[in-house]
């Protein structure tokens, strides 16, 4: 049992890493060098509700885009905080109802987003934030549907 722990710990460590990276450490604020702090914020925020997601999906549907594009953003932004969902009732264990957890989200997400528009390393998407805690959500309940079967079987 305390091996199993130690991998979580160890592959907690290795996600936080790779989440970083992705969210941090691809810089493209270079491509926006002759903007202001206020004109890059205007050009790269949506805050309209699915609009993205609506365009990803018409896209799919109507073949108007490659579907890698429209996939990789819908997918990704789902997958790369699912594990988010797993780990954080574990280790925070005032985490573990779904309201506490879901406010804990909305907080984080919210402060990723905004980092990432400050530090022009990616934009503020509403859509980005919504397919985030869908994936969160679902690392939850894959989470919470772990944590009863064990107490099932003792």
């Amino acid at each position: 049992m305390k091996i199993i722990k130690v991998i979580f710990k160890v592959s907690f460590v290795i996600y936080l890493i790779a989440l970083t990276m992705l969210l941090f450490l691809r810089n493209r604020g270079y491509m926006w060098a002759d903007l202001s702090l206020l004109e890059y914020i205007k050009s790269s925020s949506n805050v309209v509700p699915f609009k993205t997601i609506n365009t990803y999906f018409q896209a799919i549907f109507d073949g108007s885009m490659n579907l890698d594009i429209p996939l990789k953003n819908l997918g990704g932004n789902i997958f790369m905080f699912l594990p988010m969902g797993i780990y954080m009732p574990f280790y925070i264990t005032k985490l573990t109802r779904v309201s506490t957890f879901t406010a804990f989200m909305v907080v984080l997400l919210f402060i990723i987003e905004t980092l990432q528009l400050l530090t022009r390393t990616g934009s503020f998407d509403i859509d980005d934030f919504i397919l985030n805690m869908l994936g969160a959500l679902l690392g939850y309940g894959i989470w919470k549907t772990l944590h009863l079967q064990k107490f099932v079987r003792q």
